[in-house]
């Protein structure tokens, strides 16, 4: 009898963590998917707003604008819809402004 009480105790314990770490991943998630949102809408408008003059945008002055390293931010471009330069390296534009023919 003991013994069941004691697998029992080991399953209920083993299902709270689960759901508590369930729980944990999905507000991480939720988060994250936030704060990339926030990073896309940073990145739009920087690409929809250039200098005058400029046509491109550096990887550096983007991964500046939105906080996140060059990887995170190169996802992020390409979820926007932005695409990096054939000539230059590390410059992006928007799809819309720069498209490939």
């Amino acid at each position: 009898m003991e013994f069941l009480l004691g697998v029992a105790g080991v399953a209920v314990g083993a299902a709270i963590q689960f759901w508590f770490n369930l729980l944990l991943e999905k507000h991480k998630t939720k988060a994250q998917k936030e704060l990339d949102e926030k990073r896309k809408a940073l990145l739009r408008k920087a690409l929809e707003n250039m200098p005058p003059g400029k046509e491109w945008r550096k990887l550096t002055t983007l991964c500046g604008i939105i906080g996140a390293e060059p990887n995170e931010t190169t996802r992020l471009l390409i979820e926007l819809g932005a695409r990096g330069s054939e000539g230059e390296e590390e410059v992006w534009a928007l799809l819309s402004d720069k498209p490939l023919d």
